[in-house]
């Protein structure tokens, strides 16, 4: 009787050192409908799937109907929520498949809808079935579900056109030929000369107004004969700033007088603060 009890607790032993199988990622309660506009409830086509299987004959789907598809996604035996569930549509031929999303609830109830306007055009163009198949997947170590579950037939009218689809590649594209605007011109001629000539005509009338106001102009030679160059240099700053000013409007741009106007603008506060100063020290001293 001992080696009986040996090899019983030997097999217990044995039985508790093999791992504990995975769960693995299903499906059931599954329905595919295929209902079509206009037809009514309970109209149309419906059928179901069996657990972890496929149909056997394939689901047809015309240009007015609607693909229904339902199940419960299962983490074993029991329904629960996992993080991917998708309806992935394959064209046999050319490889090409596109998966739609399910919209799934808490207690793994999962729903998608689709109609003829969902499908790539490449789809719409094959005669042959589409194969569907079922991805359910979630977080943790339970295996995946990656099976078909039907064949879709997409059927048309004998008066319905086949679309048609032009298959695009990487390649060289055509050269693109940049048109850009011309630069900005300066008004006419004419108009400039008429501006120039109304500045210059004012002048005159401001020295005449100058003269009838009673301005000082014999102080003139006692202003340049006590400070000449600041006097001078101010000026001839001032008039720098407008000889700037008419190259930018005839041929500089804004950031070749921006150097030339600070230059000229410092040498003009400098000069311009010994002037008045001068001008200040007269009028201090009772002469104006």
């Amino acid at each position: 009787m001992q080696w009986w009890q040996t090899l019983f607790q030997l097999s217990l032993l044995a039985s508790t050192a093999l791992p504990a199988a995975a769960a693995s990622w299903g499906f059931a309660d599954a329905t595919v409908s295929v209902q079509t506009k206009g037809a009514g409830v309970g109209a149309g086509l419906k059928e179901e799937i069996p657990r972890n299987s496929a149909l056997s004959n394939p689901v047809p789907l015309g240009n007015a109907d609607t693909l229904k598809v339902a199940l419960t996604a299962q983490e074993g035996k029991s329904a629960k929520s996992a993080h991917q569930v998708f309806l992935l549509l394959q064209e046999p031929n050319s490889g090409l498949d596109i998966s739609y999303p399910f919209s799934v609830k808490g207690n793994g109830k999962s729903r998608v809808e689709l109609t003829w306007k969902d499908l790539p055009t490449q789809f719409l163009a094959t005669s042959e079935p589409l194969d569907a198949r079922i991805l359910i997947g979630s977080f943790g170590s339970s295996q995946a579900y990656n099976e078909p579950a039907f064949q879709l037939s997409l059927t048309r009218g004998l008066d319905e056109p086949v679309p048609t689809f032009e298959a695009s590649r990487y390649g060289k594209l055509p050269e693109i030929h940049h048109i850009f605007k011309d630069d900005a011109k300066n008004p006419p001629v004419v108009i400039t000369l008429v501006f120039i000539g109304a500045v210059l005509a004012a002048f005159p009338v401001l020295g005449g107004a100058w003269l009838y106001l009673g301005a000082n102009i014999n102080h003139l030679p006692a202003a340049i004969k006590s400070a000449p160059i600041p006097h001078a240099v101010f000026l001839g700053s001032l008039t720098a700033i407008e000889g700037i000013f008419f190259l930018y409007y005839t041929s500089w741009t804004l950031f070749q007088i921006l150097p030339a106007v600070a230059a000229v603008g410092a040498v003009a506060f400098i000069s311009g603060s010994r002037a008045l100063g001068e001008v200040q020290g007269r009028r201090q001293a009772g002469l104006r």
